[in-house]
């Protein structure tokens, strides 16, 4: 006889395997072993693996690439080179991928990672609708995608994780973002939620919304995904959307109604985050049977 008990750990675990492969492309979970010997670039003591561990990264991923669109040469490279629209879960699939073994692999994966990201770089190179050239290799470029990560996952964690990071913590965390950022090829990266913001504000001047960018924008917000994902998925955007700054909102066109984040966006965005949060909860030790 099957035990309610067996039917919910059934059920989580086919959320857990659905939900891995497809925002992964892999159904099998990652190994976080916090006692292995090298603990990678951070380990186990970091603000970084406490921070992309959250269901919160949801909305921060999705925030993050809203922002990038705002850079014409950015949006550029992401239009030539990016498969997305036949794609949809393939940069998705890229960028977690990309944050998770930088995060949690070893140095030696990590590293690998990098060099990966770093040679695929020197093909993405092209001519932007308003006839600048782009190059994915440039430092500038390179610090907007950077520093609009790093701030969409502080800030989604700060608004959505149960537990907040202090001010101090926070801290650690751009700064340790900083050490991949460095490696991948962005000349003075921010070490400190300050120079942060400062960073976010002095990319302003060269921000602008062209036709790539609505097209993009209205493809992460739209994507064509099966029906039974898009509910989730609308509650994760509108949250991604409610997150961004005022000033990136009007650019993009995307306003939110007064009062609508604090009563509908949040309750319901913390809701789905709980709930995913119990799907993708690391399997429980097995207890050996003693006779």
């Amino acid at each position: 006889m099957v035990q309610p008990a067996d039917s919910v750990d059934h059920v989580r675990r086919e959320l857990q395997r659905r939900m891995r492969l497809m925002l992964t492309g892999s159904a099998t979970p990652p190994v976080h072993d916090p006692k292995r010997v090298d603990p990678g670039l951070f380990g186990p003591a970091s603000s970084a693996w406490r921070v992309h561990a959250d269901t919160s990264m949801f909305v921060g991923g999705l925030r993050a690439l809203l922002l990038q669109t705002l850079h014409p040469l950015a949006m550029a490279g992401v239009a030539d080179h990016s498969d997305y629209r036949h794609d949809p879960l393939g940069r998705l699939q890229r960028t977690a991928g990309y944050v998770g073994i930088t995060t949690y692999g070893t140095t030696a994966e990590a590293k690998a990672m990098i060099a990966r990201v770093r040679k695929i770089h020197t093909r993405v190179t092209g001519i932007a609708p308003d006839g600048r050239p782009y190059d994915a290799r440039d430092p500038r470029l390179l610090g907007w995608v950077h520093v609009t990560e790093v701030d969409s996952f502080l800030a989604a964690y700060q608004r959505y994780a149960v537990r907040p990071l202090s001010d101090a913590d926070a801290d650690q965390y751009v700064a340790e973002m900083a050490v991949v950022a460095k490696r991948i090829g962005v000349k003075s990266p921010p070490r400190t939620r300050a120079e942060m913001h400062e960073t976010v504000q002095s990319y302003r001047p060269e921000l602008s919304v062209g036709g790539q960018a609505r097209d993009a924008v209205k493809f992460l917000l739209l994507p064509p995904l099966p029906l039974a994902t898009r509910p989730a998925y609308g509650v994760i955007s509108t949250a991604a959307v409610s997150l961004l700054p005022g000033w990136a909102r009007r650019m993009l066109w995307l306003p939110v109604a007064p009062g609508a984040d604090t009563l509908v966006v949040r309750p319901a965005t913390t809701a789905l985050l709980r709930v995913l949060g119990w799907a993708l909860a690391p399997e429980p030790p097995q207890v050996a049977e003693t006779a």
